[in-house]
């Protein structure tokens, strides 16, 4: 990909969170992860263990792994939303891009729902403490992906490291995020590429 496409998707990503995330009042962002929390969870509530098991498309996460890979980025993001919310910058690098536990099959289906929805109330209970006027100049890191159209079909991943405000980051982090897996999930229960 050339350095100038990337720099337009790059900025078109920045433009897109400061509009919905930098810019809007606290409760619409309350209100904007909470609604995709509940579109993940109302496909997630009819996946039985042997289905977010089953490898539908070669080289595809399973739902198993996609469950896996958002309890495991959301540990490490609700610690970070916590030290922007005390106006510390979050030590350490940014949470990986494609972060798995070292095991996720071996995760029973139950627990691993359950834990999810744990880490969603998590996320809407800081979210809902925020007081409407609260301000603060401190950023986190974070992997941002973006998926840039290929010539000729298909998609190529972008990914950079970029420093976000608070809305912002709960907005890349639990609005952008899971309904990028929300889709990904969808595509592998219909088994289709």
């Amino acid at each position: 990909m050339n350095a100038i496409l990337a720099d337009e998707f790059k900025e078109k990503a920045r433009d897109y969170l400061a509009a919905r995330g930098t810019r809007v009042a606290v409760d619409a962002v309350h209100e904007r992860v909470a609604a995709a929390f509940t579109a993940l969870d109302q496909v997630l509530a009819g996946v039985s263990a042997a289905q977010a098991a089953c490898h539908t498309i070669p080289g595809e996460w399973t739902i198993q792994e996609i469950v896996d890979h958002l309890v495991e980025t959301y540990r490490p993001g609700v610690d970070e939303l916590r030290c922007l919310l005390a106006g510390q910058r979050p030590p350490g690098e940014p949470v990986p891009a494609s972060l798995q536990s070292k095991a996720p099959h071996l995760r029973p289906w139950p627990w691993l729902l359950d834990e999810l929805h744990r880490l969603n109330a998590d996320v809407l209970g800081l979210l809902a403490a925020v007081p409407p006027q609260f301000e603060t100049t401190t950023r986190a890191p974070i992997v941002m992906v973006v998926n840039v159209p290929r010539p000729g079909g298909g998609f190529d991943p972008l990914h950079w490291v970029e420093d976000l405000d608070w809305k912002a980051y709960a907005i890349a982090s639990w609005r952008l995020h899971p309904i990028d897996h929300l889709n990904q999930a969808k595509k592998v229960l219909a088994g289709k590429a």
